[in-house]
């Protein structure tokens, strides 16, 4: 109670809304109702890692990933560091990617780098990373609690396992990197393939790395050191950066494989995978100041690391469905931007780089706003699991839900009508021409729509990891990704190709629709209902107060649109649209009903004054 009181004396200090507030703000609000208890769990939750949206491949982490199940109680519940960090680490990210942008642009060179760079980290998250997260970091965090040495023989033999692991694995790809590039490009030919195969024998070593950091990161969190994790992905960023900026200045702007050069792109991989080098070498320094020393062991016999892996069996499906999907895409997206250039059409926008540099800002929403509620939400969700409460469970996850879509649903609209304007201000420079990115946005258009169905899965999934049930969402994932793999690859045969990676955001949204009604179902049957009724009447409030914004953003657009030049118009219409935009809905929101918008913001008011 005292830890609480500080806690919030903290946040109020610091003039700080924490998520945890408002879902407190919004409990008192809710009508009383008998308690219903009678909730069982499949196996103990504390157990259970959280695999992210275990889909954000070639991104600098994820953000909820061990954090979240290994921090203690007073520090989930101020996710601030969490929040900050993601801040500053997804701006630090569009940095690289503008950067990668105007040196590769959007069309065959961008998408043979950009499927080499996924590679790693597709790889990864498969044999290693999935393990890593959903396994190793609670049991890290067990066994320093239970174990007489503090952990200390587990975290060695942990540690050298991965490594040496890591090796191996790191030397296979980079061996086979010909096969990789193949299997996940199938259409590359001539000197795009040539060019993907040669970044690829550069970058298939992050894989090394990418796992060295993740042990060190989880590490570090079952130690309660939290900082570094979530702050040494800006390093990565900010090396990328300069290898990005460096390749420019001597490669210069509008390159295609056959023109680049090898000494070209040895800039391109050297810099890249050094930037996993920095990363790993700051969370291994960081663990070292915080008391750990390696002493290389491999007597594995009877340490529990055995065990551990075999309960890992649903979650590593899980995984394996996941990482199918994004093979799909990456498949569907590579050919559709060959067959563009071969079929003589702009292959502007119509590859795997667009697709990625749309994607990256489709979850950033997701990444700032619903990380930190899924954050604050764990614990609470565990305890009352823990108490056999479906009452308090079910009213957790509709707070948590309508919390989120109070911000991300007019974030969506707003990206639907700023999508364009926003993707020629943020990428049209270097190889990126103003058509390519006025693809990304068109891209981008099509993943908004998808935001708040992803949004609602993610919340979805961490009910069932509170439950300690992995089965029940890895057998979803499996239609899911079916209805997903099934229109992705009908895109690839039916649309026109400088169209396919346009509407291919859409069969990635089927997953999450797909998989948030089984899930909905699923949830229902366990917890007597999912407060549905209130949760649509809310959603529907929502998109109601957004259309008078996004009519008005709309004839901004339009508006600021016939003037000269490519930057003020698209700067000027999203400025207009977006700042008349809010004062719209916050002024709407309210007296349509929506009392999540009255609650979230008379406490931002309130909060504003005090200060």
């Amino acid at each position: 109670m005292a830890n609480d009181q500080s806690n919030h004396e903290d946040r109020h200090r610091n003039g700080l809304l924490m998520p945890e507030e408002v879902l407190d703000t919004l409990e008192r609000d809710e009508p009383s109702a008998p308690p219903e208890s009678g909730l069982t769990t499949v196996r103990d939750p504390s157990s259970i890692g959280d695999l992210g949206t275990a889909d954000r491949v070639g991104e600098e982490g994820d953000e909820i990933g061990g954090a979240a199940h290994s921090a203690p109680g007073d520090l989930m519940r101020s996710s601030a560091v969490m929040a900050v960090g993601t801040v500053v680490s997804r701006i630090t990210g569009f940095g690289r990617t503008v950067v990668l942008a105007s040196a590769l642009g959007t069309q065959l060179l961008g998408d043979a780098y950009q499927t080499a760079n996924s590679v790693p980290f597709a790889v990864y998250d498969l044999l290693i990373g999935g393990l890593l997260a959903s396994v190793f970091v609670p049991f890290l965090v067990k066994r320093r609690k239970s174990d007489a040495d503090g952990g200390n023989a587990t975290e060695q033999r942990l540690f050298t396992a991965m490594l040496l692991a890591l090796f191996v694995i790191s030397l296979v790809a980079i061996l086979a990197a010909e096969w990789l590039i193949r299997l996940y490009a199938g259409e590359f030919t001539g000197a795009q393939h040539a060019v993907a195969v040669y970044l690829a024998r550069f970058l298939l070593a992050q894989i090394f790395f990418i796992g060295a950091s993740g042990i060190a990161s989880a590490m570090l969190n079952a130690r309660n050191h939290f900082a570094a994790p979530m702050w040494a992905p800006i390093l990565h960023n900010l090396v990328v950066i300069a290898a990005g900026g460096l390749f420019l200045w001597v490669a210069g702007p509008g390159n295609s494989p056959e023109s680049i050069t090898r000494s070209d792109l040895t800039i391109l991989g050297v810099g890249t995978a050094a930037a996993q080098v920095v990363q790993m070498a700051v969370l291994v320094w960081t663990l070292w100041r915080a008391g750990f020393r390696w002493r290389p062991r491999l007597d594995l016999r009877g340490s529990g690391l055995g065990e551990a892996v075999r309960t890992a069996g649903w979650m590593m499906l899980y995984i394996g469905v996941v990482q199918a999907g994004m093979l799909v895409t990456t498949n569907v997206a590579t050919r559709a931007g060959v067959r563009a250039a071969e079929a003589g059409e702009s292959a502007a926008g119509a590859g795997y780089a667009a697709y990625q540099y749309a994607s990256l800002i489709y979850q950033l929403p997701y990444a700032i706003i619903a990380v930190s509620v899924i954050t604050a939400l764990l614990p609470r969700m565990s305890g009352h699991v823990a108490d056999g409460r479906k009452d308090l469970v079910r009213r957790d996850f509709s707070l948590g839900f309508r919390l989120s879509a109070v911000l991300i649903v007019p974030i969506s609209v707003a990206m639907v009508v700023f999508a364009v304007p926003f993707c020629v201000l943020l990428y049209a420079r270097g190889s990126m021409s103003v058509e390519d990115a006025q693809s990304v946005g068109r891209i981008l258009t099509a993943f908004a729509v998808m935001l708040v169905p992803f949004t609602l899965f993610q919340l979805q999934q961490r009910v069932f990891y509170a439950l300690g049930d992995t089965r029940t969402p890895s057998l979803i994932a499996i239609p899911a990704e079916l209805a997903h793999a099934t229109l992705a690859i009908l895109l690839l045969f039916t649309a026109p190709p400088h169209l396919i990676v346009v509407l291919l955001p859409l069969a990635y949204g089927t997953y999450y629709i797909v998989g948030s009604v089984l899930a909905w179902r699923m949830l229902a049957r366990r917890l007597n209902g999912l407060d549905g009724r209130r949760t649509l009447r809310t959603l529907l409030l929502l998109y109601a107060a957004s259309v008078p914004s996004a009519i008005f953003g709309v004839a901004m657009v339009l508006a600021f649109g016939v003037l000269p030049g490519t930057y003020l118009p698209a700067l000027l219409g999203i400025l207009a649209g977006g700042l008349v935009g809010i004062l719209l809905f916050v002024l709407i929101a309210p007296r349509l009903g929506v009392t999540e918008v009255t609650t979230f913001f008379g406490m931002v008011r309130t909060r504003l004054l005090r200060r």
